[in-house]
């Protein structure tokens, strides 16, 4: 492997002549293996070439040259020249699809209300609820008071927003158009609802500033105005705030605590990680009594969340009491915490024996009384069943929520509360849980705010591929269940269906399979692992066969694909397009194991799922053989970057969006952000045994010479903090630079604005979505 490491490089250079410049770049060279021309046309405007200084890299005894690693650093002229330089490609290459991108754009902005509006949430004496005024790209927070308010005294929700007169507590548009750009981190009211607790990025850094309003007066407390904060927490008394501050590579190190109206500097230290390993996370219990201060770091033998290695509590009635611990640090071991009454409620895998070892059948429920915290006391109260394991808890005065996974889909259920004491272990069915009905096991549930821990009702969010976002009621006393909003959905084709529950209660929603057909198929991976993979197509556009497809995949973390409806997937669906969504290991699945089996030394694994997956829509015939396309975002493309090195010819064209691609490399500098956390995902490469797996499939170490690349539109943000920008400019120049030049189309769009998550609005998304699609679109010959 260290040979394809010192590989020597062509130039990338190519004068192309006017005159001889054919409408099919045909005169392909005797090594370029594509049997079929490429439909469409490169731009006169040869691509970049990149310059080349030689920086030797050494580990483990060995050495090889990177000739682009002096584009980490992003200030040096010649990189912003060379980005500016590729951004002049890049649009050279897309000039032709630009009437393409208005009518997708004008088509996605045409399904989309002038006006949306989230539905009002009771918490407290006051209604909360977001809305996105008329042409604007974001979303503004307001509340109405529950006791004067006569807009909200219905049941009904009025969509049109008609007669709503709130106070705006944050508006999101105001920020943007003073700043240029806008990401609110977390947001906390506070227990009196006098004040409002945020962080606020203005770079695309990631690099947030607390601010804190007075929503009496609406004036922002300028002395509470801190760097670099990340999670937050209020004690009851609305006066104190708990706050956790970054270090200099982006991990939450350190607890501070303030008092509203003293300045920043008097702020008290209440604990600080100084292993590197680790970061710290604070929230408060649902029902405000106690503020929760976990140390986590990732794990690669744990479901892909963080895993706190220890936990104390602060009792948020008396915070100056100080830190309670409730557990010591112990490897692979998790506990997520909530309170009820005098009783803490503890979600974990910790040991059920005399051995030592995490529970092997996931997370249990235990709980132990508050005014004996100790993680050594507890009693288990709900194990998991044979088909069951659980993902996650909510807590209300009167109920608990579940979730879990059961017999491979997922549910949600609420347990009635206080669970009677028991010697015995119980399964969940001992309970009497009440199974939240869905309308069907392709919709995904996501939880809604939820923030009134004496609601009786549980709000949560539906979807599928096929059936936009609806907002459902779960009412767990009655155990009843209601529709309160559908994503309203303009210029679509529509078929109305109507749920019918076991409780004599119909509520209609509105979905689209008449329209577009959604299916689960299986694939056998090489080692006989059978890999989800969902397909979705328009019933009336796409031709089996001869339907271009566009395969999504993630694999890391632990982290579920998003299948959830999207508007703007409608454009290509109409076109023929297929849409295939791979849950290959390293991501979320049926069981903890799923996770394990595609991070570390199995990531492999998850590589060779997302080739099987494509190799089954070709081979059975799902779609045409020359033209599958591929999607890979942030990590998710290192997954497909790996798989386009392994099998370029299986791929016509691939988006590779802020990508992870150089992992090799960015693993064995401890100094950038986010590196040592990833070591329990992927491994330390400074240990010989993961730098040699890592090694193996690497993409950037791993570009095959000479070989024929499919398309690759990609992208990445200069601000970006989570994934550096050279990681994609590296991969186009070394692609460039190694791959067959006859039949190069790579190019490289870089924004100057935003980061990670690019800029974040409505109408910009769609902008954002169009350029893709137009790309693929192009590439394909679909044009």
């Amino acid at each position: 492997m260290a040979a394809r490491l010192i590989l020597s490089r062509k130039s990338t250079e190519i004068v192309f002549n006017a005159v001889h410049y054919p409408l099919y770049r045909v005169f392909f060279s005797t090594s370029c293996k594509r049997i079929h021309p490429l439909p469409f046309t490169l731009p006169l405007l040869p691509p970049p070439a990149a310059k080349k200084v030689n920086h030797t890299i050494t580990a483990h005894g060995m050495s090889w040259i990177d000739p682009y690693h002096w584009m980490r650093y992003v200030s040096d002229p010649d990189f912003i020249r060379y980005i500016d330089e590729e951004n002049s490609y890049f649009n050279a290459f897309m000039r032709d699809t630009e009437e393409m991108q208005r009518v997708l754009y004008s088509e996605m902005v045409s399904r989309m209300p002038p006006r949306v509006i989230t539905p009002p949430e009771r918490w407290g004496s006051w209604f909360y609820y977001q809305y996105i005024p008329d042409g604007k790209e974001y979303p503004v927070l307001c509340r109405e008071s529950a006791i004067e308010s006569g807009v909200f005294g219905s049941n009904e929700f009025d969509a049109s927003g008609g007669g709503w007169r709130g106070q705006v507590l944050l508006d999101w548009n105001e920020i943007a158009e003073e700043k240029g750009y806008v990401h609110v981190g977390t947001c906390r009211i506070s227990p009196d609802h006098n004040f409002i607790a945020y962080t606020l990025d203005t770079t695309g850094h990631e690099h947030f500033q607390l601010q804190v309003k007075d929503l009496r007066n609406n004036s922002i407390l300028p002395q509470h105005s801190v760097d670099g904060v990340m999670s937050l927490a209020w004690a009851r008394n609305s006066r104190t705030l708990f706050y956790t501050l970054c270090d200099g590579n982006q991990r939450p190190y350190r607890v501070l605590c303030t008092t509203l109206g003293s300045s920043s500097k008097d702020d008290a230290v209440v604990i600080t990680e100084n292993d590197s390993r680790f970061c710290v996370d604070i929230t408060s219990t649902k029902d405000g009594k106690f503020v929760t201060v976990n140390s986590n770091s990732r794990t690669s033998s744990e479901e892909g969340t963080y895993c706190p290695n220890y936990v104390y509590v602060i009792n948020a009635t008396n915070p100056q009491a100080g830190l309670q611990r409730f557990c010591k640090r112990t490897a692979e071991v998790q506990f997520f915490l909530e309170h009820h009454g005098s009783t803490f409620y503890v979600l974990t895998n910790a040991p059920t024996s005399n051995n030592g070892k995490r529970s092997d059948s996931g997370y249990y429920l235990a709980r132990c009384r508050d005014d004996d915290i100790d993680s050594m006391k507890l009693e288990g109260v709900i194990m998991p069943g044979e088909d069951n394991w659980f993902e996650d808890m909510d807590i209300f005065n009167g109920h608990l929520v579940l979730w879990l996974v059961k017999g491979g889909s997922s549910s949600v259920c609420s347990i009635d509360l206080p669970i009677p004491s028991t010697n015995k272990k119980l399964k969940i069915d001992d309970l009497d849980p009440w199974y939240f009905p869905m309308p069907s096991k392709m919709c995904s549930i996501t939880p809604g705010s939820n923030h009134d821990f004496l609601s009786t009702t549980y709000r949560a969010i539906l979807s599928s591929p096929a059936m936009p976002d609806l907002l459902v009621d779960y009412d767990m006393l009655k155990k009843t269940f209601s529709t309160v909003h559908q994503e309203d959905m303009r210029n679509v084709s529509k078929s109305y269906k109507e749920i019918h529950s076991d409780f004599s209660q119909s509520c209609q929603w509105e979905d689209f399979s008449e329209c577009y057909v959604c299916e689960e198929k299986e694939v056998v991976c090489l080692d006989g692992i059978r890999i989800p993979l969902t397909i979705l197509f328009s019933r009336k556009a796409y031709k089996k066969g001869k339907s271009p497809g566009l395969l999504h995949g993630y694999g890391a973390y632990g982290e579920s694909l998003d299948k959830t409806w999207c508007a703007n997937r409608l454009s290509l669906l109409d076109r023929g397009w297929m849409f295939a969504f791979a849950d290959v290991r390293g991501g979320a699945g049926t069981n903890p194991s799923w996770h394990r089996s595609g991070c570390g030394l199995n990531k492999l694994n998850s590589i060779h799922d997302f080739i099987a997956c494509g190799d089954y829509l070709v081979n059975e015939g799902y779609i045409h053989r020359h033209h599958l396309a591929a999607l890979g975002i942030s990590a998710g493309s290192l997954l497909v970057g790996a798989a386009v090195t392994m099998r370029p010819e299986l791929f016509n064209s691939v988006i590779l969006k802020v990508p992870f691609l150089d992992i090799l490399c960015t693993l064995l500098d401890p100094s950038l952000p986010l590196t040592t956390l990833d070591y329990e995902e992927f491994g330390n490469p400074q240990t010989k045994a993961f730098f040699d797996y890592i090694l193996k499939y690497s993409p950037y170490d791993n570009i095959p010479p000479g070989a024929c690349f499919p398309s690759m539109l990609v992208s990445a943000a200069v601000n970006d903090s989570r994934v550096g920008v050279w990681e994609a400019t590296k991969w186009v120049a070394k692609i460039r630079d190694t791959g067959c030049s006859s039949c190069s189309s790579v190019i490289l769009q870089t924004s100057k604005e935003g980061g990670h998550f690019g800029e974040g609005g409505r109408f910009s998304e769609c902008r954002e979505t169009a350029l893709d699609y137009a790309f693929l679109m192009k590439v394909s010959g679909t044009i």
